[in-house]
């Protein structure tokens, strides 16, 4: 299994460029949702939504949105990662439904609500893009696991993406575009510092 799981590292890399003519399999896609579906979140809040757009004239649309990076419109699919806003305010009675799946008692609520009120006061909109970005590892790993390609994109213009798909900001933050495909071309050398230079133990 170690093995394999680093086999899944090396493979997963961020593709530029997609075979435009290989599909996806909605089979695949799923696949690669569940994987986010089942990703951690802080206090298992899920603060994500994920829109799947196929459309090839959807995409073209959203391609200037997205600094016109070939991925939007080569790839099989993308998948746009929505951060909660609106949703994830005290007052709107979410956290509190959330977390009442993980406690026993009205006791453990009220504590698990103080914490959650402490993160509310921070900047809520960068923590909830942050538990995003780790749904969205979960899926490129996923992808990787059964030969798909796939390309994380900041990229983009928030305001002109939520336009072109009818997103409210007021209520949802666009995290991450998530390009899914097959390579349209050789994997690239990959760059990464030493073990030792990036690990410390005390």
């Amino acid at each position: 299994m170690r093995e394999e799981f680093m086999r899944i590292l090396q493979f997963r890399h961020a593709c530029k460029l997609f075979d435009e003519k290989q599909r996806l399999a909605r089979a695949d896609i799923d696949y690669v949702l569940e994987a986010g579906r089942l990703s951690p979140s802080s206090l298992g809040l899920e603060p994500w939504r994920f829109l799947v757009v196929e459309d090839r004239a959807l995409r073209r649309r959203l391609r200037p949105a997205c600094w016109n990076q070939s991925q939007i419109t080569t790839a099989g699919a993308v998948i746009v990662i929505q951060a909660l806003k609106a949703d994830l305010e005290s007052k709107t009675g979410y956290a509190a439904r959330m977390l009442r799946r993980l406690v026993a008692t009205d006791a453990e609520l009220d504590e698990a609500m103080q914490i959650y009120r402490g993160i509310t006061r921070g900047d809520l909109v960068a923590w909830s893009v942050a538990q995003c970005h780790i749904a969205a590892a979960d899926m490129m790993l996923a992808a990787a696991s059964i030969g798909l390609d796939s390309c994380p994109m900041g990229g983009f213009e928030p305001e002109a993406v939520a336009e072109v798909l009818g997103i409210d900001r007021s209520r949802i933050e666009v995290a991450l575009l998530l390009a899914l495909g097959y390579r349209a071309r050789a994997q690239p050398p990959r760059h990464r510092l030493s073990f030792a230079e990036l690990v410390e133990y005390r």
